[in-house]
This record gives C-alpha cells, structure tokens and sequence, in this order.
C-alpha cells in the first residue's frame, strides 16, 4: 500500500512536469506511441514491449528521468519499464497482480515519460491489449483445497455420496470421470458420486480411494482424491460362549463371593476385542454380574432357611448381553443356582425373656413354663435343626427345676414365704437356661426367666398420727402447700399408699376448698382462705393399699392478716371549679367514704399520688378517719405562667396503715385503695379589664389550633383567601362609586360632616389585648348575669359567646375612638375596622355596620357615634357583671 502511495505521488509530480516543460516537448522515446498484446497469466518479468531512448548530442550523460510509467488507464500495477542497456527499454510484468482474462479489463493504456539531461522531454502512449488462453478447470469447496473424505454407512442402499464441485474460467462444458473403474462407484457428467451397491463392513474393504477427473473440451484437466471410507454399524445380535447353566452354592456366602462367568462374543467385532455389557434382568437380590467381564457373583445374604428360598431353594437368574451401553442388539439366557442348606441357626425362643408370677407359700412341684413351647430352630434339613435344654442356674436356682433336657418344663421345688426373714426383700427370681443344637457346628442362646413371688396384703395403712392441725395465715396464695400427712403399711414389700379427702373442706362456694397428693400426702388450698368467713376447717383424710383403709382428721386453723383493700365510694368522680376559687375551698363540697373489712377507720391514711401540679389540692382530714374532703390549698396563677394545665387528674392512695408505728409498717402488709379524680378549671366567661374614662377597651383574640384539627388551618386560609378576593372586588367597585358620586376635594372639606361642638377634645388612648383560644370549644354554660350561653376550651381556658350576632360580641370586636380635629375644632366620632388578627367573620359584621353612605349626613353620622357608645357602654357593663364575685361563685 506504501509503495503504491508513493508511486502515485511520482506519477502527479511528474504529470507536473510535464505541464511544465510542455512547451519543450521532443521525440525521445522511438517506437512510441505502439500497440502490444500479451496473454493472461504471465508469469512475472515477461517483456510486453521493447522501445528505445533517442536522446539529443549535447546531452552527454544520456537521460536525466528514466523511461517511467507515469499513468495508466485504468490504473494497474501489472507492468513495469525495466533498463535494457545502450538506452534501450522493455516494458514488462510484474505479477501483481496476475492477468487474468475473465475478470480483469481488456486494454491498458499506459502513458511512458522520459527527459534528457538538456531538460527535453516526452511522452507517448503503449496500449497493451490482454488476450484469452485456455486455462485448466479447477475443484471449488472442499476438494479444491483437501481431500474429501466420505463416509459411508453399511447397509446403506445406492445413492449419491457426494457432490464434486468444479468450474472453467472460459465456462467451457466439463466433464467428470473416476479411477480405477472396478470400484463399486461412478460418477455423473453433473459430478454426483453415487454408490452401486450395499456395503456389508464384516464382508467388503472398508476404505475405498477414488481418484475424480474433470475435463474442459480442449481436453485440459484437473484430478482429486475422494476418500470413502465404509462405517460398521450394530448390526448383528451378540451370542454367548458359556455353555454350563446350572450352578450349586451352600447358603451364606459372603458378598463378593464368585459364582461363574458368563462370556459372549459380537460378530460385528471380530477382528476386535468385543465391547459388550452384562446385565442380570429378574429381579434378584442375591447376585450380581460384572457389566464389563460377565464375571456373576453374590451380593446379599443367601438365607436357605428364609422365604423364599425356604420353599424353592432354585435361584433363576436372566442374563442379558447387548453390543452398546444405551440399546443395541441383544441376547439373553437363563442361569439356574441350586442353594444348599448348612447348619448355620441356634435354635431361638420367642420371647427369650419369661416373666411369670407365683404366689407365695405354693406347693412343690407345682408347674410354671413350659419352653419347648417356645422356641425352635430354624435351620431346614431336620439334622440341623434339633436342640436341647441344660444349665438352669440363677439366684433362688434352688428353688426351681428342669423336669429333662429334652422337655424343658420348669417346676418348682418347695414353696417361698415372703414373710420369712430369709426372703426379706427378694421379690424376684432372676433363672437362666441354655438352649443349643445336637447337631455341629454347636449354637446356642440363653433364656432369661423372671419369677415374681406375688406378696398377700395381711396389714391395713397406719397414719403417723391420729389427727393433725395446720395453722395456715388466710393470705396464703392457692396452691400453696399447707402440710403433709404420712401412713405406713407393714406388708412386704410395703404397699403403696394413695391420699384422699373424703369428708370437710367444703364452703359456700366451693365444694372443697382443698386438695391432697395422692401419692405424697402433701394437703394444699384450691381457693382463697378468708378469715372473716370461716376461721376453721375440718378434713378427713384416708390411706388406702387398694385394698384396705385407714382415715385420720386434719385440722386447718385460718390466721387473720391485713389482706383487704379500702374500699372508697366514689371511687371515681370528675367536677368543674372556677378559676377564683377561694383557697380552703371544700372543692364542690366533695368528700370520700372509705371501708375495710379488716382494718379499724382510724387507720385509714389520704394522699395525692399523682397529677397535683402546684400541690393546688389536698384532703382534709389527711388521715384518722374513714370520710375526707377534698380542699384547695393554694389558689391558681395562669397570668405570670405559674400555671399552664387547665385540667387536674389526681391519683388517691388510701392506705390501711395510720396506727401502725413505723417499725411495724415496714413488717406488716399495708393495702392500698385508689380513687381517681377529673378537675376542670374553667376560666371567667369573658375578660374583663377596668377602663376609665377617655379609654376604650378593645378585645382581640386569636384562634390557636390543636394538632388533631389539622384541617382548620387549611379551611381558614383557603376562606380568607376567597374572602380577600371579594373585599378587594367590592372595594374597587366602591373606589369606582365614589369617584363618580362625591363632590370635590375643595367642596368636601367646606362643609363639615356633623355639628360636633368647637369644645376640643383629648384623644383617647387605645389599650389591646389579646387572648389566645383554640377553636375546639368542647364545654358550654350559661352566664349567671346576662343568662346566655357561652363556650369554652378545657385546655386553654378561651371562652366565646355561643352566638356571634348577641350585641356585647358586637361591642368585644369593636373599636370606637373620639378625636379632636386641630382644623377648626370640627371633631368626628367614627368606628375604625378591626385589627388583621380578628376573625374573618368578625371583619365582614363589621364592615357591614359601619360602612359609610356616599354622602353621609350629620345627623345620621351623630347617631352613629352615638349608636357606637352605646355598644361601648353595654359593653363595659356586662364586663362588670361578669367580674363580680356573684358570677364567678356560680362556676
């Protein structure tokens, strides 16, 4: 790629040149411009045109650029101008790349430059004209590039095996021939190779080398190998090779152990070691057949005298041999093993442990177990299977015997009395027997035989004592174990005695009240003991062996303790105080009756446990008596912000524990009694601040909402937001009736807008409070003066009038100032709109009230001055009533 760069970028600077020196053009190249041909295929430096260098004889060094192929059309690497000598020059081949007829262009035209030392130049044109030669045909795919090799299933019947693939470059008609003609093959015009016959692997070779010719009709050729190579398949049945097909074997030979080998031969592997696979096709579970060497040997247990081997001692074994892992041809034959039996059982008893029982004083003699009856052997052939009986041994052996070997009944030999000193405690007889074979090799088992000597029940139960007395204190938690009673049987060995209470321990209601083990005689309480009840209970109690009884009486003693609470009514009680209550106060005239069933009224002691903020409240008397009141001790404080909660719950404890001294208390058990209180505090009705003359007293509130009326919030400002919108409209539509209604600046201010005297008036100053109320008003009462309703807040303590259109609302939400005018003495008595921080309701009331006319007269604007004083006024009055001390004892 380089060197073509380069010698394109030679051919544009000397085209360069020649533009140049176009203007000094001379004849140096002789025999140009000429045609030539040349053949496709050349080989490389095979000359296509010779051509001399005439040069002028002032240039004595002969020529400055040598004869060079500056441009061709189209462009080609294909030739080349090599030096001759004595100025003389061929142009040539160069093989890359190869000329080729059939796919490359026809002509070349190829433009040769020369120049002398002198500075002459020229340059002239060669057309080379490629010409066709006949050329070979050559294999495509595969075979032009390897052998081919096919392979050929046997059994496969004729057909075509191949495909050869060939081309000429002139597209020339070809022909396709094989060697060596006797070959079970041929080959089509078209190339297919087809077989003619079915090919047997064990009969016919099994590589075959084909040699395929393909011809052109100028008789040139092109030759392939194919090499065809036949493929066995499975395709013959195995057979076998071992004749013997009975076998015998003793039972219980161990696993591994070899039976016989099975072999077989495949016909399809003769010349080869056959590849075939064993395998045992009942289902047996005594041998196994090694798949790779037939080799049969055993591998479970051969138990001749088990089922079903003890019936048909003959074990058939299926063996199949096939010629593939996965299923192929397959041949099967039957092996027959003969199991024979050994003496390989002891004999067994079932079961080989006895128990059995005699009573005690029985006769000699007397007859127990018989074993025979019990055990076998079970070995088949009759001469391994008989046994016998021998070596009775054991403690108390001596006692018992074997009437013979062959028997084996066991009987006893004198009679055993539990009562004799010598016998104290035995209660069984531990025996063993041997049991083996007559036949070898000798087995044997033992028997182990329990002889229980049943005792008989002479003695009834004995208590420890005749009667027994539990003091048990009546706090005693159910369940609790009181005391244990105890009795003794004399029998041996000694009887078990079970518990029960059958008479006392009963109650009003319950039937009894107590329990006893049955086993232990531990006696506990089922219920709640309660001296001021029942102070003394009296039981029953039995001992029993199952089959004789003895009782005993038990005596339960209840003890007094202090386990009642105080009991006080009202347990529970919820009231209303006003704010000003006077401390000493018995608050509402409450007061607590409390009762105990076991403690004196004097003991009883009064305290506030919890919710006492501030120790606003106490009981009176604090203890000493069974009745107190509840009184307040210091009055409330909410205005410097000593005070914050508005409602009081207060936890009482009334304890049992007045008389007792202080050692005593911390011994004794001290009950308590609660009593749960609900104090509301509620505010005055309104707030009422004293005024003097010249002042006017305006009342602003402020809503503070709770947490839990999270969508109030959201409702007022979406409200005021519309109620801003329509002010705003209404105030631009009343801006534009007054622009078009009223008279002049100048006119306006001549004429005054009531007859006010010339008198000058001292302003009054505006005092503001604020009270902040939370809009849940969840309490209401009447006001004990004016007899209306108003509501309040429990928490806060805000309060409103329950109806908003009542004229003292009016007078809290108004403003009324009188001003002296420093222009002439005129004076005006007007009402100002409420401050940003009152409600929107109370805004638009007022707006309505005391909205001014277009053209207001003095009379009508003095009765509303005087309209508006005397809302004052009632205002201030109603305030005064609401202050008394009358008003407020009513709350």
């Amino acid at each position: 790629m380089r060197d073509r760069v380069i010698k394109t970028m030679k051919s544009m600077l000397l085209l360069i040149l020649l533009g140049v020196v176009s203007g000094r053009r001379t004849q140096l190249l002789k025999g140009l411009p000429a045609t030539s041909t040349v053949e496709e295929n050349t080989a490389a430096g095979v000359s296509v045109y010779t051509f001399n260098v005439t040069v002028s004889p002032l240039s004595s060094e002969g020529v400055a650029i040598l004869p060079t192929i500056v441009n061709s059309n189209p462009l080609t690497e294909a030739f080349d101008i090599e030096s001759k000598g004595d100025l003389k020059y061929s142009v040539v081949t160069t093989g890359n790349p190869v000329l080729d007829y059939e796919t490359m262009p026809k002509r070349f035209d190829l433009q040769i430059f020369v120049e002398d030392t002198t500075g002459r130049t020229d340059l002239n044109i060669l057309t080379v004209h490629i010409t066709d030669k006949n050329e070979r045909p050559v294999f495509r795919g595969n075979m032009a590039i390897q052998t081919v090799r096919i392979y050929v299933l046997e059994g496969t019947p004729p057909e075509c095996i191949y495909q050869v693939d060939a081309a000429d470059p002139e597209n020339a008609e070809l022909k396709y021939s094989l060697l060596p003609a006797p070959v079970p093959f041929l080959v089509l015009e078209s190339g297919a190779i087809f077989s003619t016959k079915e090919f047997d692997y064990e009969k016919d070779p099994h590589c075959y080398f084909l040699n395929i010719t393909v011809s052109d009709p100028d008789g040139l050729n092109s030759t392939k190998t194919v090499n065809i190579n036949i493929i066995n398949i499975n395709d013959e049945r195995p057979y076998f090779t071992t004749k013997q097909r009975i076998y015998r074997i003793p039972e219980e030979h161990s696993p591994g152990t070899f039976v016989a080998n099975i072999t077989a031969k495949d016909p399809d592997e003769e010349d080869s070691p056959s590849r075939l696979f064993y395998s045992i096709q009942s289902s047996d579970r005594y041998f196994s057949i090694n798949p790779l060497t037939g080799v049969l040997q055993v591998t479970g247990r051969i138990d001749r005298d088990a089922l079903p081997l003890r019936l048909h001692p003959n074990i058939s074994v299926i063996v199949r041999v096939e010629d593939g892992p996965s299923g192929g041809h397959t041949s099967e034959t039957e092996i027959t093993i003969i199991v024979d039996d050994i003496n390989d059982n002891p004999p067994e008893c079932n079961p080989s442990t006895f128990r059995k029982e005699a009573n005690e004083n029985m006769t000699a003699g007397t007859f127990l177990l018989d074993l025979r009856n019990y055990c076998k052997d079970i070995d088949v052939d009759p001469s391994n299977n008989r046994f016998n009986f021998t070596g009775l041994s054991g403690f108390g052996s001596n006692n018992f015997a074997l009437e013979s070997t062959v028997s084996g009944r066991l009987v006893m030999t004198g009679s055993i009395d539990l009562e004799n000193p010598a016998n104290l405690g035995v209660e069984v007889y531990s025996l063993t027997v041997r049991v083996q074979d007559i036949a070898c090799p000798i087995y044997s088992n033992i028997i182990y035989i329990y002889i229980r000597i049943k005792p008989v029940n002479e003695f009834f139960p004995v208590f420890s004592n005749l009667s027994y007395e539990f003091n048990v204190p009546e706090i005693t938690k159910v369940g609790s174990s009181i005391g244990r009673v105890n009795a003794r049987d004399k029998d041996w060995p000694p009887s078990v005695i079970t518990y029960s209470i059958v008479a006392g321990g009963g109650t009003r209601d319950y039937t009894n009240i107590f329990w006893i083990s049955p086993t232990k005689g531990d006696v506990k309480i089922l219920a709640r003991l309660d001296y001021e009840t029942t102070q003394k209970h009296i039981l029953i109690v039995q001992a029993s062996d199952q089959e004789k009884t003895a009782t005993a009486s038990v005596t339960v003693n209840v003890l007094e303790v202090n386990d009642e609470e105080p009991v006080c009514s009202p347990n529970f009680y919820s009231f209303q105080i006003p704010v000003s209550l006077a401390v000493g106060t018995n608050i509402n005239g409450f007061r607590i009756e409390c009762q105990d069933r076991d403690s004196d009224p004097r003991s009883f002691r009064y305290f506030i446990n919890e919710g006492n903020v501030n120790n606003h409240f106490t009981f009176s008397p604090s203890a000493g008596s069974n009745t107190s009141r509840l009184i307040l001790a210091s009055r409330f404080d909410y205005e410097s912000g000593l005070d914050t909660n508005w409602i009081y719950r207060l936890h009482v404890y009334i304890t049992d524990d007045n008389l007792l001294s202080a050692r005593d208390k911390a011994t004794h058990l001290i009950k308590t009694g609660t009593v749960t209180l609900s104090i509301r505090v509620i505010p005055n009705p309104t707030t009422v601040i004293a005024t003097t003359p010249g002042f006017t007293i305006v009342t602003k509130r402020e809503n503070l909402y709770s947490e839990s009326a999270w969508y109030v919030p959201f409702v007022i400002t979406l409200g005021s937001l519309l109620l801003l919108g329509l002010l705003g409209y209404l105030g631009f539509l009343m801006a534009t009736w007054v622009r078009t209604r009223c008279p002049p600046a100048g006119k306006a201010d001549s004429a005054p807008l009531i007859n006010a005297p010339e008198k000058k008036k001292h302003k009054k100053e505006v005092v503001v409070t604020m009270t902040k109320l939370n809009t849940v008003f969840d309490g209401e009462a009447r006001d004990p003066v004016t007899g209306k309703m108003y509501e309040f807040n429990t928490r806060s303590g805000a309060r409103r009038w329950k109806k908003s259109n009542e004229p003292l609302q009016l007078a809290a939400v108004m403003q009324v100032t009188s001003s002296a005018t420093d222009d002439g003495g005129q004076g005006t008595d007007r009402a100002e709109a409420p401050s940003k921080k009152e409600p929107s309701e109370k805004r638009k009331e007022l707006s309505a009230e005391t909205k001014p006319g277009a053209k207001p007269s003095a009379e009508q604007s003095e009765t509303s001055g005087q309209d508006g004083l005397r809302l004052q006024r009632q205002k201030e009055e109603s305030d005064t009533e609401l202050s008394s001390p009358a008003a407020q004892g009513r709350y």
